[in-house]
């Protein structure tokens, strides 16, 4: 199976140097959409649901202290994907890829999965909560 870093090089690839926040949506999506149009995850990491939307802790701490990142920069991943998990992701960003990370964060926070998972937390405030791959391929399913 791919990880995350696996999905943020093949993104970095495809759509060239992007902040962190932004990265971190695509990979959300890319893992939201592989829930639903393939019945399973592109990678085990989870997302967190973090103020400014769903964060993965493993992918942060890879590019912690960066604003944005290149492919040059994400040496993390082997490129482990199938051409199936490129289609997935190619689709996802077709649909997301150009919308700014202010956008995307905007989107995460109207959407089930990161507000369910903050269920109690104040606007703002921070939170580790995990959301769940179960309410990922739920919401996006029932879309």
């Amino acid at each position: 199976m791919a990880n995350i870093f696996d999905v943020a090089k093949y993104i970095l690839e495809k759509k060239g140097t992007m902040s962190t926040m932004k990265l971190q949506k695509l990979c959300y999506y890319a893992q939201a959409w592989a829930l639903v149009w393939d019945d399973t995850p592109l990678f085990d990491e989870d997302f967190e649901a973090w103020a400014n939307g769903p964060v993965c802790r493993e992918l942060f701490f890879k590019t912690q202290g960066q604003y944005s990142v290149s492919s040059a920069d994400e040496t993390g991943g082997n490129g482990d994907l199938t051409d199936n998990e490129k289609d997935t992701i190619d689709k996802v960003l077709e649909h997301y890829g150009n919308h700014n990370a202010q956008w995307l964060s905007q989107l995460t926070h109207m959407e089930d999965p990161w507000n369910e998972a903050r269920v109690g937390i104040p606007a703002g405030a921070g939170c580790n909560r995990i959301i769940s791959k179960e309410s990922m391929a739920l919401y996006y399913g029932g879309l």
